[in-house]
């Protein structure tokens, strides 16, 4: 029998308690924060009204989590995006599927 509710998932990661306010002034200081704010902020209240209705913060942490992983994923997007990376071998797998039927 097991300890944790049916209906609480288990989670492996639990932020630091300072880990939103952390991210949060990580975002404001991006050149990318007029968009990224917001759009933490947002998620960040959906997952504050989960927590409140299922008394779990595993959506807060996972709201942590994403956002940990974009900002850390950032700096290697920019990069590839300023090698001038050419696409144009891009396979395009619905026009694939559709050439064999």
């Amino acid at each position: 029998m097991s300890a944790q509710p049916d209906h609480a998932p288990a989670t492996g990661y639990a932020p630091a308690p300072g880990a939103p306010a952390e991210l949060l002034a990580q975002l404001r200081a991006d050149r990318r924060a007029t968009t990224w704010v917001p759009a933490f902020e947002r998620e960040w209240a959906a997952a504050l009204d989960e927590s409140r209705r299922t008394f779990s913060l595993a959506a807060l942490y996972e709201v942590v989590q994403v956002w940990q992983g974009r900002v850390a994923a950032a700096p290697a997007v920019d990069a590839f995006v300023a090698s001038g990376y050419d696409d144009s071998d891009f396979i395009d797998m619905a026009e694939l599927r559709g050439r064999r039927r």
